[in-house]
Order: C-alpha cells, then structure tokens, then sequence
C-alpha cells in the first residue's frame, strides 16, 4: 500500500482564512473582466463546433463566406472551472525557506482561485493527481461548494509514489476529462517533478478545444535555486535514488537542466493552445493568483 504524506501546513494555515485574504487582495485592484456567452451585447465571433447552440449561428456569415460561425456576446454566463491538484509524494517537501509544502501551498492557490470563481458565480469542482483513486467533486457554486472544497484540501494527503504509475496518472487525467466537458477551465497545480514520461502529453491533451487549460508549476525554493552550500546527499523523495554532489559546483548545470525541463513542458501545453505558470512556494500567492487569472483570460480568448 502506498505511504500516505500528511501535508506541513507551516505558516499556510488556517486554509480558509488565508485564501479568503489573498482573493479579497485579487479582488482590490481588478477591473471587470468580461466572459463569453449568451447575453446582450455583441463580442464577436469564432468557428462553430458541434453541439453549440444554433440560436447563434450567424446566417450572414453562412451565406457571405459558407462558413459556419457562432456569434459572442459579453455576459456573466457561468463557466465551469475544474482544479487538479498533484498529490504525489515530491508535493510533500518543504525547505527551510518555504512558508509551507508544496501541496499546500497549490492548496492555498487553489482555495483562492475556488473563492475568487464563485463570486463570479461560477461552478468549481476538484480532483487529483495520485496514485489512489480520488472521486473528482463535480463542479458546484454557491458558498457550499467553497466550503466543501476547502475542507478537501484541509484534509489532503500525498501519496507514493506516481512516477512509474503511468496507469494511475493516466487514470487521474481520464477521470478529469469525463467531468470538465465542453467549456470549462482546468487548472492543474503540481511541480511536475517525478511523473510518468508520457505525463506532459497526457496533461495537454486536457486542453484540447473547446477546454482552457492552465498548468501550474510549483517548486520548493531550494528546488528552484538548488540553495545549498558545499556537499551534500541528496536522496529521492519518490524512490531510493540517491546522489552525492557538490551543490555550488553543480549548481549552474542544475539550473540548465532545470530550464531545459520546464521549457519541455511549456512547449507541450502551449502547443496544445494551454499556458504553463511558474511559481515557487516562496512567492507572494496574490501575485501568483493574478498570474493564474490572467492565464485563464488569455486562454479562453
């Protein structure tokens, strides 16, 4: 049976308090934004795909150019938003510099991101990158909805390992795909660290339209910077690999490598029409929350 990671809240705690601060901190310089949907005033146009709604199939269009296309209009019309959160064991691991482990700090960025949706009266559902078979929470509005979420997240756990669990990670992103149907939003929170190699195509397909897709990467601040002196051990928090090395020799060659990584999957979600965010668990999460929301802006345009 897999070893189950309590998460080390740190300084991240209380979870409902702390996320309630950060999007009330969104919400303090934001302007309006405007959504996509069935309302009143004219926003443009795009292809139509099967199964929209033929009420707003542009005739003119039709008979000008004989193309199907749908017409736009800004509305507050309700769109799903799904959040997945990797909880394999690496989610665990906190340095010294960090204000909490990585999983709570993507809990925290998650809890923002459910509270700053449902004021827009917005559907947030939940679900989870393990190696044990988590029920996805359909996607609910409503101060409920925030609270069950929450509690979720309060009472997360990780689980090892997931990188040589390709059936299981797969069976993860199956299970999300089934729910967030036609229009909604996933934002997948991990550090993308220890996962299976066929992951990142796996994940992207996630974006495929009409779904947005936004991936959020997640790095304990030693892990960013490799913030160690001299030698050291170094042993796998997924597996029993172990390194010996000297972090101030290694260091620039960690960090290449480290880009050359990132950049793999930044390549793979964006070409999928999806954008990859980048964070450690060190940085403000109010900025991190408002570079997530601007992600989410841009892929839904």
């Amino acid at each position: 049976m897999s070893a189950l990671l309590p998460i080390d809240w740190g300084k991240l705690s209380p979870l409902r308090l702390k996320s309630q601060l950060v999007a009330e901190e969104l919400f303090a310089g934001r302007h309006r934004s405007t959504r996509r949907g069935a309302g009143v005033e004219f926003g443009g146009h795009r292809p139509y795909v099967p199964g929209d709604d033929l009420r707003f199939l542009d005739r003119r269009s039709l008979l000008r150019h004989d193309r199907l296309m749908i017409r736009q209009f800004e509305t507050d019309t309700d769109r799903a938003l799904y959040l997945c959160l990797d909880a394999s064991a690496s989610m665990a691991v906190r340095g010294d510099k960090a204000p909490g482990a990585k999983l709570a700090y993507a809990a925290l960025i998650a809890a923002a991101l459910t509270r700053v949706a449902i004021a827009g009266q917005d559907p947030v559902g939940l679900s989870w990158l393990s190696a044990d078979a988590r029920p996805v929470l359909r996607a609910q509005s409503g101060r409920a909805a925030f609270e069950r979420i929450v509690q979720r997240l309060e009472t997360a756990e990780a689980v090892e390992p997931l990188q040589g669990d390709a059936t299981a990670f797969d069976a993860s992103v199956a299970a999300l795909a089934h729910q967030a149907r036609r229009g909604s939003i996933v934002v997948v929170l991990s550090d993308l660290l220890d996962l299976p190699t066929t992951a990142a195509t796996s994940l992207a397909g996630l974006a495929l339209a009409p779904r947005a897709l936004v991936l959020v990467q997640v790095l304990d601040p030693s892990e960013r910077d490799l913030s160690f002196s001299g030698k050291l051990r170094l042993r796998g928090v997924e597996g029993k690999a172990m390194v010996e090395t000297d972090a101030d020799v290694v260091r620039a060659t960690y960090k290449e490598r480290l880009g050359e990584h990132v950049a793999k999957w930044r390549r793979a979600i964006e070409q999928r029409g999806g954008r990859l965010v980048c964070a450690a668990s060190d940085d403000s999460p109010v900025g991190v929350l408002r570079d997530v929301v601007e992600a989410i802006g841009q892929v839904r345009r």
